[in-house]
């Protein structure tokens, strides 16, 4: 007999702000608790330093959060100019110290050389991969492995404010660009060095800013439930964004019930007006609004819709 999951099968994605000095995993923990949700998974972490938006899916929607990490980010990141650290922010050790002596010219010369497709060499202090094991877990032993740069894009990159040894910038990026390497960059281009005194990551795609919620929030709508003896997803679930909207972008199909369950099965199916290769959403019915949405599928050699991340709800789960 299958064990019984701990908790609700919630679906959905609560975007999060997160605090200062927490680490991503910490955070969906707690928002995890907080909507008693059975599954949660986040959609690339930030580093503890870092606040901002945090996309958390829940139950479902932990399916599709791997088409988040593929998403542009915006941040606000302010870099400190004449200290250069091991980890490129302010939980580092100091490697460097140099006097800063710096024009605006020279740094609107530096910033413009960022802008655009550039190539980047990720941080030993990241969480990508080599043999199995994070860089970051290297880089605290003292062992340098190696790297292969990548393309980024740098969409637009604007100064707010030079003042002294600070710069204040608001950067939107392609997926994979680390920020702290761009800040480390910039000050070895300058010949001073630099770091991330403070980041903040404002936007996730298109996800809406102001749809964003804090800890304390969460926390507060559970405490007014108990007080109105109401259970607490009556005021938590409404904060929740369709498990759609970590797909945006994708294109659309629409498919019928018979199809609808070969697809469950894992058999791939026929659609009309299918895009020639890719991923694509799938619903059943005709259209968005109405439909009901059933998960991701890419088009095989033969053109047929097969599945990638097909949504199981409780009732096919009772069908098997």
């Amino acid at each position: 007999m299958a064990k019984r999951r701990k908790g609700r099968p919630i679906n959905g994605v609560i975007l999060l702000d997160k605090p200062y000095d927490m680490s991503s995993n910490s955070a969906l923990q707690k928002v995890k608790r907080i909507f008693f949700a059975q599954k949660a998974g986040h959609t690339g972490a930030l580093d503890p330093l870092a606040t901002g938006m945090l996309p958390i899916c829940l139950g479902e929607g932990t399916k599709f959060s791997q088409f988040l990490l593929d998403t542009d980010k915006t941040y606000q990141v302010t870099a400190k100019l004449g200290v250069r650290t091991t980890t490129s922010d302010a939980d580092g050790e100091v490697v460097a110290e140099k006097p800063v002596d710096v024009s605006s010219e020279q740094l609107a010369i530096a910033l413009e050389s960022f802008r655009g497709t550039t190539q980047q060499i990720p941080s030993m202090y990241s969480a990508l991969k080599y043999k199995g094991q994070p860089l970051y877990k290297y880089a605290r032993e003292g062992v340098e492995v190696p790297r292969e740069s990548r393309d980024i894009t740098v969409f637009r990159l604007d100064l707010l404010r030079f003042e002294n040894d600070e710069v204040d910038l608001d950067i939107h990026v392609s997926k994979g660009t680390y920020i702290r390497t761009i800040i480390d960059d910039l000050g070895e281009l300058l010949g001073c060095g630099a770091h991330v005194a403070n980041l903040r990551r404002s936007a996730v795609g298109n996800y809406p800013t102001e749809k964003m919620v804090t800890l304390e929030q969460l926390q507060a709508l559970v405490v007014q439930a108990e007080e109105q003896e109401v259970a607490p997803s009556t005021l938590l679930d409404p904060l929740l964004l369709p498990m759609t909207t970590a797909c945006d972008g994708i294109p659309v199909v629409f498919i019928d019930d018979m199809s609808a369950n070969f697809l469950r099965h894992g058999n791939p199916v026929q659609a009309a007006n299918v895009p020639a290769e890719g991923l694509v959403q799938v619903f059943v019915g005709d259209n968005i609004n109405d439909g009901e949405f059933i998960g991701v599928g890419h088009i095989d050699d033969n053109g047929l819709i097969a599945p990638k991340r097909i949504v199981v709800l409780d009732e096919f789960l009772k069908t098997l």
